[in-house]
């Protein structure tokens, strides 16, 4: 007999299908406050007890209900995520998913996605998610340089996290790639190549992280002799296709152009086709920079001089400090700038 039927054995009727806290407390001989307080990884219960009880409780398939939770704690232990729903799955969105779930996994607390869409206003998911008390903590990126949903969670006393910066961030828990950084090594390499007219592919302006990057980068240029200029009429949020049509338009208006400075992978993608269409090639008239969190660039195209960005480090990150944010709001904020890789 295996040690789940063994288990099973032991259940009583209507404890197949949804054990309880008095189920755990039950077999394993512990008080029921003992169980839910080693589920929630309390300090003052010991880590044997608490590996037994989790142990315990992935055997028997115990899930919390949330709405009895809520009732004995106030908590959900959930951290909601809240996305745009034209996150880039292939270098930000999934990845960071997948880190904030990763992280998570050795705490209590579980993660749900809070989708908005383009025509909406990024502050309805906050907002959603702090009337209905549907999460402990919140997690965002796309942050604005004024960002209306920091007063909001402020005003509210709600625990969040940022992945980017704003203008004023100092008692903020946030982690951000150093963008200004990546403009300034951009320009310094393609000025090691020789180049003079560099085009920045840049995110929509209303992001923080994008008038950095736009004004690192014009200021370097200028330092340096490398006429920088911002492309018009498509973003490094948009499709690879409509990112590549902006591109040649600016390659037929401004044939100088002899490197491109992409924010994101479709960007790169669009960038290197637009190049191949004027019958030019990645890395002799023109060089293409990018940065990316995961190999794929370099299996596309060679030449393409390729930064790292770590979105596993940023969600792992993110999740302990909303975390720290709903347990210790007492201690300073978790705080971390990356340079690119």
């Amino acid at each position: 007999m295996t040690d789940k039927a063994k288990l099973n054995d032991l259940l009583e009727p209507g404890e197949r299908e949804r054990p309880t806290l008095k189920t755990i407390a039950r077999i394993s001989g512990l008080a029921v406050p003992t169980v839910s307080r080693a589920l929630s990884d309390a300090p003052d219960i010991g880590e044997k007890t608490k590996k037994r009880v989790r142990a315990l409780a992935n055997q028997l398939g115990y899930r919390p209900n949330r709405a009895g939770l809520r009732l004995r704690t106030g908590k959900t232990n959930v951290i909601a995520l809240a996305l745009h729903t034209e996150d880039d799955v292939m270098s930000h969105g999934f990845r960071l998913i997948t880190a904030v779930a990763t992280e998570l996994r050795r705490t209590p607390y579980h993660v749900i996605i809070t989708p908005y869409f383009p025509d909406e206003d990024p502050l309805a998911p906050i907002r959603y998610i702090v009337q209905t008390g549907s999460a402990d903590g919140v997690i965002m990126n796309r942050i604005q340089p004024d960002d209306p949903r920091i007063a909001y969670l402020r005003e509210h006393k709600f625990p969040f996290a940022m992945h980017g910066r704003t203008r004023d961030c100092a008692d903020i828990p946030w982690f951000d790639f150093d963008n200004a950084a990546y403009s300034r090594q951009s320009v310094d390499a393609v000025k090691e190549r020789g180049r003079r007219h560099l085009l920045l592919i840049a995110p929509p302006r209303d992001q923080n992280y994008a008038q950095l990057m736009i004004s690192a980068a014009e200021q370097r240029g200028a330092e340096t002799g490398i006429t920088v200029r911002t492309l018009e009429g498509a973003s490094s949020d948009g499709t690879s296709g409509d990112i590549k049509d902006a591109v040649i338009r600016h390659l037929l208006g401004n044939p100088e152009t002899d490197a491109i400075m992409c924010a994101s992978v479709p960007a790169a993608v669009g960038g290197a086709l637009a190049v191949e269409s004027m019958g030019k090639t990645i890395g002799q008239e023109i060089d293409l920079i990018a940065k990316e969190s995961r190999p794929f660039l370099e299996g596309f195209r060679r030449n393409i001089l390729i930064f790292r960005e770590d979105i596993a480090e940023a969600g792992q990150f993110l999740a302990r400090a909303v975390l720290q944010a709903i347990d210790h709001p007492e201690l300073p904020p978790m705080q971390k700038l990356v340079l690119p890789g």
